[in-house]
């Protein structure tokens, strides 16, 4: 009855449900699972918008002017900021949130940080159920902010409705991102700090990567250049994701992307629950300590370690 409460406080919009929600799914509390199959039941088919991106180019000051844009419109707003660094330490990213402290007192706005715990891994996971709880809460736009361009904020990008990739001219970061994969995941992107040197050479790289690449849905990406902190094309922005946004609810390819992000969730949430269900006893534990042994001083391989855990 208690979960039950619960996700009628979070149906309502209440702050403090859904930060309490959000914290259950986090801490894998033995309740999770039946909240979230509540809350699966509760979407109100919310914009989800992932923004990732080499660090430094400006995430934070773009998701921050974007949400006051959203706001202006009279939009509620749910953003999450993913952080893969240590849950101690916090990162770079509760050093941004405080320059986000306008939104914070906003109630329209809900924000929050997370962090990977625990040697289960699931940030992925964790992070798409806690935009679900956003969902059901009714905030119409979530944005999910990655701090970096690894598998784990791929994985959580591609489960966006719409990708913004976010480069920034001269600091060399449009290479590397591209090379992470990202490419491929884009379906925008900006080039913020727009007011710097070296930015027509960046968009004409983009341009011509971008004319080597095909999508299945026959969109073509656009280039929007931004200046986040003067609040320079961020109406432009709005409007590329809201047109994205139209053309895929026509196109038969998204209901593809769809279902490969259900897959993708189910997937995700048997390998951890695999992974629970066989590190579960300290007897398994025990077995993983003495394998992990053998494995580091070569008396045994990894795999047959691995084969021995699952028959055992």
């Amino acid at each position: 009855m208690a979960t039950n409460s619960l996700t009628q406080r979070v149906s309502s919009g209440e702050p403090a449900a859904v930060a309490r929600a959000i914290s259950k799914i986090e801490d894998g509390a033995s309740d999770a699972a039946a909240l979230m199959k509540e809350i699966y039941g509760l979407s109100r088919g919310a914009l989800i918008i992932g923004i990732t991106g080499a660090p430094g180019a400006g995430k934070s000051s773009l998701v921050d002017k974007l949400a006051l844009l959203y706001r202006e419109r009279g939009e509620r707003v749910g953003i999450v900021a993913v952080d893969p660094s240590s849950p101690f330490s916090g990162g770079a990213i509760l050093g941004d949130r405080i320059r986000m402290q306008t939104l914070g007192l906003d109630e329209g706005v809900f924000i929050r940080s997370m962090a990977t715990r625990g040697n289960l891994g699931g940030l992925a996971r964790a992070t798409v159920d806690a935009v679900a709880i956003l969902d059901a809460a009714g905030y119409a736009k979530v944005i999910v902010e990655t701090v970096g361009v690894g598998q784990d904020e791929v994985e959580i990008v591609k489960a966006a409705d719409v990708s913004v990739v976010v480069l920034v001219p001269g600091m060399g970061d449009d290479i590397q991102a591209i090379k992470a994969g990202i490419m491929e995941i884009g379906d925008i992107f900006v080039i913020n700090k727009a007011d710097r040197d070296g930015v027509y050479a960046t968009e004409k790289e983009l341009e011509a990567l971008l004319s080597l690449t095909s999508r299945s849905d026959a969109w073509d990406p656009p280039i929007v250049k931004t200046v986040a902190t003067e609040n320079q094309g961020l109406t432009a922005l709005a409007d590329a994701i809201d047109k994205f946004r139209q053309t895929q609810l026509s196109a038969p390819a998204s209901s593809e992307r769809r279902r490969a992000i259900a897959r993708w969730r189910i997937v995700e949430l048997l390998r951890e629950r695999l992974l629970a269900r066989v590190l579960a006893s300290d007897a398994s534990v025990a077995m993983l300590e003495r394998l992990a042994d053998e494995v580091a001083t070569r008396r045994r391989d990894p795999y047959s370690a691995v084969e021995e855990l699952i028959k055992s």
